[in-house]
């Protein structure tokens, strides 16, 4: 005689049942997460277009702000210090493909030989100079660099003449952050001797090669 097994259908019903269940659960998940991503993406998306808004209106301004410039420079008759605003008493380049504004300071007025001590009795031109900064060219970032002539450090605290460079551009750099410009914007960099603008065998072109730069880009 032959005995025939029933097969336990219901169980695997059951766990038919469990499956889909659990099925529909994953995908039900996985939905609501690519939604989210939908979202997260659509509102990237929007923000982006509002920043690149907002940068294209800043690129207007500052091309304007050039183009005023090259105007002032070409049309009026001025000097590229009375045209960016700092005055004829310093010495201003103005590079309109660059789109910056050097303003350089020899370290004389500055700086006592081999020292990175500020002046006290020549503030007045740091002064001036983060007066303009503020009502011209508040949001602009700024470079201040430090140059020094070829002559090797002798008896000094002062490893050698990049540090010496980089100590005075802190310096400044310090000194006009304490005076409301902001800390977000501007850095400070030593070049040493490395960026020389006059030749440094002759007196007067080690005076020159001496020298603190702002640098301001407005754009």
């Amino acid at each position: 005689m032959i005995i025939l097994k029933k097969k336990p259908i219901p169980l695997i019903i059951s766990g038919l049942v469990i499956i889909l269940i659990s099925g529909c659960t994953n995908w039900e998940k996985e939905y609501n997460r690519l939604n989210v991503e939908h979202e997260n993406t659509l509102g990237l998306v929007a923000y982006l277009r509002a920043g690149k808004g907002q940068l294209s209106q800043q690129y207007s301004h500052d091309t304007s702000t050039i183009e005023e410039m090259q105007k002032q420079i070409a049309d009026l008759n001025q000097s590229p210090a009375q045209a960016s605003g700092f005055g004829v008493d310093y010495d201003i380049t103005f590079n309109s493909s660059e789109g910056t504004i050097t303003v350089t300071l020899p370290n004389s007025i500055l700086f006592d030989s081999g020292q990175a001590k500020l002046k006290k009795t020549k503030i007045s031109e740091l002064n001036h100079i983060s007066s303009v900064i503020r009502q011209k060219y508040s949001n602009k970032k700024i470079d201040v660099i430090g140059h020094t002539d070829s002559e090797t450090i002798k008896n000094s605290k002062w490893q050698d003449n990049w540090e010496l460079s980089a100590q005075r551009a802190l310096s400044v750099v310090r000194y006009l952050v304490k005076h409301n410009i902001s800390k977000e914007n501007i850095r400070a960099i030593g070049c040493g001797e490395n960026q020389p603008v006059d030749s440094n065998k002759t007196a007067p072109g080690k005076a020159k090669n001496r020298r603190v730069e702002i640098v301001v880009y407005i754009r």
